[in-house]
């Protein structure tokens, strides 16, 4: 696999660079420069949102600071959390005085690291709540929920806590909005092919040309099987069948659904596979509001899409339909 970079121990940080240079709405803080923030700095009154997470999976997770959205971003290599002393900054960064939401993907590193920040902090009198997302089906069984990973999902639940943040809501009630947007919201991808991380140079797993692995995770964590591509009907009808009947969705409700590229799939895929999920969706009699589809949570150059459906409730529609801005999405 061929890559545009210099020096592969460097990626993390040139990366970082040249996004603050494109982006000057954003800066960078800590004293290795892995803390994402706003350059306007934290907005007064507001409770603060921080996320934080491995490199290499851009959007997410600092891809996300901005307008009505997240305050900081703590970044840690490709694939592993972030550390600790940057989640602090990160944090401290974000804080104004009303408190600080930490909204974070499920991955052990990240929760260690979180929660000894969050100690921290608290000690020092600022005010600390905390919600893990868990959207991907694939990772766990329902009844070990709190164990499951933090995909695509997560971006839907930013926006949500982003907008209520931004409208005023105190510390409880943020992130209140967040668990409730979490419980809500279910996904699971499909990979094709691998990535390869620059440090290593090695593919992140092997599958074989022409199969499938049907759940993997964005880190290529094992799915829940492995063989020959199906077409994109059947893959969106499996898809579907995983996701939708946690969500108990029946005729007359809404849902936002998210089809996203892990990496490498071109947009026109996704699109294959939205139409035969609006389709089942129109079936149902659910009413899909705002589809997004493309780019939004990725693992480098991977190949394959995950789905994401979050049933709504008025609050929920509301707030996702609030505007926000980062460098890779707006809504208006």
């Amino acid at each position: 696999m061929k890559k545009i970079l210099n020096d592969p121990n460097a990626y993390v940080d040139e990366m970082l660079e040249g996004l603050c240079l494109a982006h000057p709405e954003l800066q960078r803080r800590g004293d290795g420069g892995r803390v994402i923030v706003r350059s306007r700095g934290a907005v007064p009154g507001k409770v603060g949102i921080v996320t934080g997470g491995g490199s290499g999976h851009l959007p997410v997770f600092l891809g996300y600071v901005g307008e009505g959205l997240l305050d900081s971003c703590a970044v840690g290599n490709v694939f592993a959390g972030p550390r600790m002393d940057d989640c602090i900054e990160a944090m401290r960064a974000a804080d104004s005085g009303a408190g600080v939401l930490q909204l974070y993907g499920n991955y052990g590193g990240d929760r260690m690291n979180f929660d000894m920040a969050a100690e921290m902090l608290e000690f020092e009198g600022m005010a600390t709540a905390s919600v893990r997302v868990c959207d991907d089906v694939a990772s766990a069984p329902a009844a070990q929920g709190d164990k499951r990973r933090g995909v695509a999902g997560l971006v839907l639940v930013y926006k949500v806590a982003g907008a209520r943040a931004a409208a005023g809501g105190t510390l409880d009630q943020v992130a209140a909005v967040a668990r409730k947007a979490n419980a809500a919201c279910r996904s699971i991808g499909v990979a094709l092919s691998p990535c390869v991380v620059p440090e290593s140079g090695q593919a992140s797993f092997a599958i074989d040309e022409g199969d499938v692995e049907f759940g993997m995770g964005i880190h290529g964590e094992p799915g829940i099987w492995r063989g020959p591509l199906k077409h994109a009907d059947a893959l969106a009808d499996e898809m579907l069948a995983h996701v939708l009947p946690e969500l108990a969705l029946a005729a007359g409700d809404r849902a936002a659904v998210l089809v996203n590229s892990v990496g490498a799939t071109p947009a026109e895929e996704l699109y294959i596979l939205y139409r035969r999920v609006a389709q089942v969706m129109a079936e149902r009699g659910v009413t899909v509001v705002r589809p997004m589809v493309g780019r939004y949570a990725t693992s480098m150059e991977m190949a394959g899409a995950s789905l994401s459906v979050m049933k709504l409730d008025a609050e929920l529609e509301t707030l996702l339909a609030a505007p926000a801005e980062c460098p890779f999405w707006s809504v208006r």
